[in-house]
């Protein structure tokens, strides 16, 4: 073990300072002498000796400000806990991070990533640590746990994810990876929503079509096929048709009328979607697979309990990355940005954007987490 002697040697005591054993030297002109710090010694042998620079030195590697997280109820200034070194990084990523990268650090999962990202979006980039309690959501106490998360973060280890978690019925993983396009399909209560996206992560086609027989009168089959039948009529060609898998649970009796319905449209469409005549013995993967509700709200940090919240504000994230980022997560042509840039607003009278945003969110969970679970 290494100490610094906080006493003057006998050597040094006797007078004999220059040159001599000691941990303190006094210098050899001005009165009254100081002390000076000249080496750390070992308390095993007590010969061995390490020079150091001086007790700033000593001072600034043992200083807790450098080695030790501020503490998230200590009440002091924000810029006061941390060094220089440490605020220039814990601003560079929150200035700079995606949505994507915000959510992986700790209590920046799901709404507080998109609220920095529009702060900092509408006000600039954020230039004191203070200034991020201004943030919805972001107070002093949580301000520092996301703060000495960016400065300390914990690695995890990459979790291979299942197929069958996200994707019914379980296919072999080469046939979803050697599909080139997919359309994501969402069932509302009157409408039909849908995206084509493709495995370059390019949306090319994204809209929905009305349906109104749907959950009107007492649920006639006839009326339900003539709906499903022209949406399917306008879908375009894909290798795969992935269509969203309701979480309703059958003990919840006052949404079975809800439920009915889903299940409704899903075998419609399964039937209609799925090539007919085909040999058992063939070994054609099925073009018809269900994606878990649930899976797109996890990834997306959508979920609150049990309970998945609105994907509007990651869509409208999503849209504008795809305008000023190089390499967005999605690319969605002009002409779509144009047509649905007012549609997913906070407090927009026209209701039916929530299964466009549902649509083009599968998509991308789809090739996200299929890229994961390789």
């Amino acid at each position: 073990m290494w100490v610094a002697r906080r006493f003057l040697s006998s050597v040094a005591q006797r007078g004999q300072y220059a040159g001599q054993s000691g941990l303190f030297r006094r210098p050899q002109h001005g009165s009254p002498p100081e002390l000076e710090l000249r080496y750390l010694q070992c308390t095993c042998c007590w010969r061995s000796r390490v020079p150091v620079a001086g007790f700033e030195t000593l001072n600034a590697t043992i200083s807790p400000s450098s080695s030790e997280p501020c503490k998230e109820d200590s009440g002091a200034p924000l810029d006061a806990c941390y060094t220089p070194e440490q605020r220039d990084a814990i601003l560079q990523l929150l200035n700079n991070a995606s949505p994507a990268e915000l959510a992986g650090v700790k209590l920046l999962r799901g709404r507080k990533s998109l609220n920095i990202v529009e702060y900092r979006t509408k006000n600039g980039p954020f230039k004191t640590l203070e200034s991020v309690v201004n943030v919805p959501l972001l107070k002093h106490k949580s301000a520092v746990v996301v703060f000495n998360a960016i400065l300390n973060p914990v690695k995890k280890k990459k979790v291979k994810i299942q197929l069958a978690k996200f994707i019914r019925p379980e296919v072999d993983r080469s046939w979803l990876e050697d599909a080139n396009t997919i359309v994501s399909l969402v069932c509302g209560t009157n409408k039909v929503a849908w995206a084509h996206v493709d495995r370059g992560m390019a949306v090319l086609d994204w809209q929905q079509h009305d349906c109104p027989n749907f959950l009107k009168g007492t649920y006639m089959a006839s009326a339900y096929l003539n709906d499903v039948s022209a949406v399917v009529s306008v879908l375009p060609s894909a290798d795969f048709y992935i269509i969203e898998k309701p979480s309703i649970s059958v003990q919840n009796t006052a949404l079975f009328p809800i439920m009915a319905h889903m299940r409704t449209v899903e075998a419609m469409l399964f039937a209609l979607l799925e090539p007919r005549n085909i040999p058992v013995e063939t070994n054609i993967p099925p073009r018809v697979l269900n994606m878990m509700r649930t899976a797109v709200g996890r990834h997306f940090g959508l979920m609150v309990g049990e309970s998945r919240t609105s994907g509007a504000q990651t869509v409208r994230q999503l849209m504008t990355e795809s305008v000023t980022q190089k390499f967005p997560r999605i690319n969605i042509p002009s002409d779509l940005l144009m047509k649905y840039r007012n549609s997913f607003q906070m407090g927009n009278s026209k209701r039916g954007g929530e299964q466009l945003c549902d649509a083009l969110l599968q998509a991308v969970a789809f090739y996200e987490l299929l890229s994961e679970s390789s």
